[in-house]
């Protein structure tokens, strides 16, 4: 793809004079932006089906467009038959232009597919800026073929962000086009 991700031009052109005029920032610098982007899948049944992580990689390379990793237990447990090291998930951490493609295509595709969508909560923040959203189902993904998919499985896609308050991140995907649901008002 030649050219600027749309997503990235509206930051560039629209999104930094909105923030910067509303919370008076004096240099352009102090603006906050979406740092990266990380899709994470945690994959329980694949303590007794280990190809069950390899179909989430695959689904996970198919939707973010670039490698996804697995990710490994941390501790045992034993009432899960769970041992320290066995692959239970993944996830792909996306940076730049992908990152933006990203964003672009969950705001304006995805999301919209979404059964009986309102919009998304609001209460994804973690009072660092950084916000966090549940998605139920792969399928909501245009690259997912349904006739493909043995099992339904939802994702946490994370927006990291150098806004140093809730209200600064709110602000910044708010603008960038995160389809909130009006729940305060």
């Amino acid at each position: 793809m030649a050219g600027t991700p749309r997503i990235k031009e509206k930051y560039l052109n629209e999104v930094v004079k909105g923030l910067k005029d509303k919370f008076q920032y004096k240099s352009v610098m102090q603006v906050p932006k979406v740092t990266k982007v990380v899709i994470n899948k945690g994959i329980g049944a694949a303590v007794a089906d280990k190809k069950l992580v390899d179909v989430g990689i695959d689904e996970l390379t198919l939707i973010a467009g670039q490698k996804a990793v697995p990710t490994y237990a941390k501790k045992s447990v034993a009432n899960f038959k769970l041992r320290e090291g066995m692959p239970i998930g993944a996830k792909v951490t996306l940076r730049g232009d992908r990152m933006y493609e990203f964003i672009d295509r969950l705001f304006t595709v995805a999301l919209p597919r979404v059964r009986d969508f309102k919009g998304v909560n609001e209460k994804g923040f973690d009072s660092r800026g950084n916000y966090t959203l549940g998605v139920k189902e792969q399928i909501i993904f245009p690259e997912i073929s349904i006739e493909k998919v043995n099992k339904i499985t939802g994702m946490d896609i994370t927006f990291v962000t150098t806004a140093s308050t809730d209200e600064e991140g709110y602000e910044l995907l708010k603008l960038l086009g995160m389809p909130f649901a009006n729940l305060k008002k």
